[in-house]
């Protein structure tokens, strides 16, 4: 018998949902994260930038025999993108690319670093948003998927070779449409393919049209040790478990996958980060065993083995991709009674509304662009992550010859409206327990702003509201879709005059700004009248407005109303409507002028 190597590969599912504002495209303040500002700056914090620079320990033999979590010194700083196969979400990255630009750099210098020691890169793609592509139309499906590997050629710097399901979830269809694309390979859980020998080997999907994809079946029982067992908290333990055959003298390849969620180590499992790569450390020179990624793993050995997809299906519903739509039973909280029939009548809503705004996409935009509108959307994906001049460019380079600027910021508003629609159904709105939630609420803003760029908001917001109001758990008392809608996602003032309110307020204090979340402000006049105006960097909407400040940096009132009324109504807005960036420059400010009270004469 020869000794076949046994591979290891360590998958990291890296994604947070779309947090910002749709009007001003920045995170607001998140209680429940405290003490950071937001859920993305907490994760990061305690995860995504600890596995940038994964810390192991000297073991002190001594301490071990009576602790086996003892520890002593750091030995060695490790970046584990380097090492580990893993995705990272589209809306994810522009958050990164924002606020934490040195882990995204760590992630790309560990794919880079990954190409050079393996030949294929550690990163694979993943849709653009984090939708159950099974229950999306095939337009929607393809446009995520081709979103996705556009903005993972511009990021990675070369195509995936390999995609992420959202979920794992998948069906024929999805599967087919991958393929098309000219993907290589998925992961799945094993009890989504029939027919494979256990070896976790790669295998080969034949889907109806005749097209491949071969597909890499993970560890479901080490997953759900590391992910929801103790397995975490002994890197010895999880080196054993990552060397199945170590005493074994194999007649083929066999390989051991651990797909997670990459917030598993660090954020849910303190320190998981360090375990994990004690355990990689403990097995580097294990013979037999090798640390590789997906894509040089399918690339050394092709599939010969073809299976059949249990269709549809995911990692995380026992009942195919009810979790999404149904109350199937599925649940965060095992001890919490049946009460998630609001499912349904959330998506059917949403629905509702992304098929009117589809609708008024395809209508003007078959006016107003010289190719197919649902080409270009597609084609939107190559710049959706960036704002200003480069989106501007973009539409101008879509619109038909002889178009004017209201032209052109109507297609922007178009664009706009088709991001929004896509970002409805962001799938964590439907994985947890009650509809009342803060990923309810996110994607209820969506529509909020799908309402408003479609044009419809005056007439169909009554008739979106009516049709929210069914999604509810059924307890009395107990708040409805339409109740967060109404609550938590329409906005009870126009963000452009906040903004335009927060500049005048900062000019008025001595901080002049000309930008405020992604709104371009100029501000002109005096302590008698300010003028200032928006523009808004992805639409291109602008406005003008004309004001007064009264008060000092504590307790400001400014007053104003939008020029293009003409003697329309003057509102009256307060710090506390202002966006948070204004607000923080105007603390600061605040704080810089008590300290030059204080300051010695």
């Amino acid at each position: 018998m020869s000794h076949q190597p046994h591979s290891l590969i360590v998958h990291q599912h890296l994604y947070q949902p779309p947090r910002e504002d749709p009007w001003l495209e920045v995170v607001q303040t998140e209680p429940s994260a405290a003490p950071e500002h937001d859920w993305n700056t907490r994760i990061n914090r305690e995860c995504y930038a600890r596995l940038a620079k994964a810390e192991a320990f000297r073991r002190d033999a001594r301490a071990a025999a009576r602790d086996p979590d003892a520890r002593a010194g750091i030995s060695r700083v490790v970046n584990l993108y380097a090492w580990c196969s893993f995705d990272v979400g589209a809306t994810l990255c522009e958050w990164l690319d924002n606020e934490a630009p040195d882990t995204l750099r760590a992630m790309q210098q560990g794919d880079a670093a990954s190409v050079k020691r393996w030949g294929h890169g550690n990163a694979i793609a993943a849709p653009y948003h984090h939708v159950i592509l099974p229950l999306a139309s095939p337009r929607e499906r393809r446009t995520e998927i081709r979103w996705g590997l556009r903005d993972f050629r511009r990021r990675f710097g070369r195509d995936a070779e390999g995609i992420w399901l959202p979920e794992c979830a998948a069906d024929e269809d999805t599967l087919d449409a991958v393929a098309a694309e000219g993907v290589q390979f998925t992961i799945l859980a094993p009890y989504q393919v029939q027919g494979h020998n256990g070896s976790g080997m790669p295998v080969r999907w034949r889907g109806a049209s005749g097209r491949t994809l071969t597909i890499v079946p993970y560890d479901g029982s080490l997953a759900g040790d590391v992910a929801f067992g103790g397995l975490l908290r002994n890197a010895e333990a999880l080196a054993h478990r990552f060397t199945p055959y170590r005493d074994a003298m194999l007649t083929s390849p066999r390989c051991t996958t651990l797909a997670t969620d990459g917030e598993t180590f660090g954020h849910h499992h303190k320190a998981g980060d360090s375990t994990l790569l004690e355990a990689l450390a403990l097995i580097a020179h294990v013979p037999g065993t090798r640390i590789t990624n997906a894509a040089a793993l399918v690339a050394q050995h092709p599939p010969t083995e073809e299976i059949r997809l249990v269709s549809p299906s995911a990692w995380s519903c026992a009942h195919g991709v009810e979790r999404w739509r149904s109350n199937c039973g599925c649940r965060l909280d095992g001890s919490k009674p049946l009460l998630q029939q609001w499912r349904g009548p959330l998506r059917h809503a949403l629905e509702r509304l992304a098929a009117h705004a589809n609708e008024v996409y395809e209508r003007e935009g078959s006016a107003l662009f010289r190719d197919d509108p649902w080409e270009v959307r597609d084609a939107y994906g190559d710049v959706v992550a960036r704002d200003g001049e480069a989106l501007a460019t973009f539409a101008r380079a879509q619109l038909r010859e002889g178009s004017n600027d209201q032209q052109l910021q109507r297609a922007r508003e178009l664009l706009e409206l088709q991001r929004a629609t896509l970002r409805l159904f962001t799938s964590c709105a439907w994985f947890f327990d009650e509809v009342d939630r803060i990923e309810v609420r996110q994607v209820l803003r969506y529509a909020a702003r799908c309402l408003e760029l479609g044009g419809a908001a005056a007439r169909m917001t009554p008739d979106f509201v009516q049709w929210l109001s069914a999604a509810t758990s059924g307890i009395p008392g107990a708040s409805s879709a339409s109740d967060v809608f109404v609550r938590e996602a329409l906005p009870h003032r126009d963000q452009a005059l906040c903004v335009a309110a927060a500049a005048m307020a900062c000019a008025a204090t001595g901080t002049p700004v000309s930008r405020l979340a992604t709104f371009d402000v100029e501000t002109s006049g005096d302590a008698s009248l300010w003028q200032v105006r928006v523009t808004h960097r992805r639409t291109g909407t602008t406005a003008g407005f004309t004001g007064t400040v009264a008060g000092d940096s504590t307790a400001l009132v400014v007053r104003l109303h939008n020029t293009a009324h003409g003697d329309g109504a003057w509102e009256e807005v307060r710090p506390h409507e202002f966006p948070e960036t204004a607000a923080r420059a105007l603390l600061t400010q605040s704080r810089a002028e008590d300290s030059a009270l204080l300051a010695p004469v």
